[in-house]
């Protein structure tokens, strides 16, 4: 795993990715930002927290479970979840953003009864990416709010290419979103925040653009 920036340079980030966020046409206070600690260690909660940061997201349930601990923290879950990893998760997670079948809101609704969640759609169609279908959103969304879950709203990975690939997925679900009367559209990754800011993102899922490059198979593009 690699080390993060320390809290002085995280918060120096912080402040150029707000930048960026109000460059883009979108207001930084009202644009959360989720410090995406994959691929780094322990000092990345230390970083982020101490730079004023208390978002924190992983895709991995054993990468969560070795960095929870300060109250501080709302965990937000991010990658493609297990059913039998909801159970140690539950206690942790703030918010599970990448629900995307309703049998996962049937287990997150039994260990985190109204559990807040959103929705993930496979905006880019890549079968490698989770996600539903936009076609399976609504029924999705009906599922889990029968299942007493608190729908907050969607959720998308977004083309690989940078902005320009990434745009009109974002455009999609923010039309849908818009559709479902959900207010949450958490899109946007380093490397195409313009283009979620762009099309309406609430939330942004940042990690080397606030930790710096990460280390083997987690330097990936969040």
């Amino acid at each position: 795993m690699a080390c993060a920036a320390g809290p002085a340079e995280v918060a120096a980030r912080a402040e150029a990715l707000r930048r960026r966020i109000e460059a883009a046409g979108g207001d930084p206070a009202a644009t959360a930002v989720v410090a995406v600690t994959k691929g780094f260690d322990a000092s990345a909660v230390a970083a982020a927290t101490g730079a004023g940061l208390v978002d924190l997201g992983e895709n991995y349930a054993q990468e969560l479970m070795a960095k929870a601990g300060p109250d501080v923290v709302r965990w937000h879950f991010l990658g493609r979840l297990q059913r039998n990893k909801v159970r140690t998760l539950a206690p942790w997670v703030a918010l599970w953003q990448s629900v995307d079948r309703p049998e996962l809101g049937v287990e997150i609704a039994r260990r985190a009864p109204g559990a807040a969640v959103l929705v993930q759609v496979n905006v880019s169609q890549e079968p490698q990416k989770g996600g539903c279908r936009p076609s399976d959103a609504h029924g999705l969304v009906s599922a889990l709010r029968a299942e007493g879950l608190d729908v907050r709203g969607l959720m998308a990975v977004g083309a690989p290419g940078g902005n320009d690939a990434a745009r009109p997925g974002f455009r999609s679900l923010r039309v849908l979103a818009d559709r479902l009367g959900l207010a949450e559209r958490s899109m946007g990754m380093s490397g195409d925040v313009e283009a979620a800011v762009a099309e309406g993102t609430t939330m942004v899922r940042v990690g080397t653009a606030l930790f710096g490059p990460r280390a083997g198979p987690a330097a990936r593009r969040n």
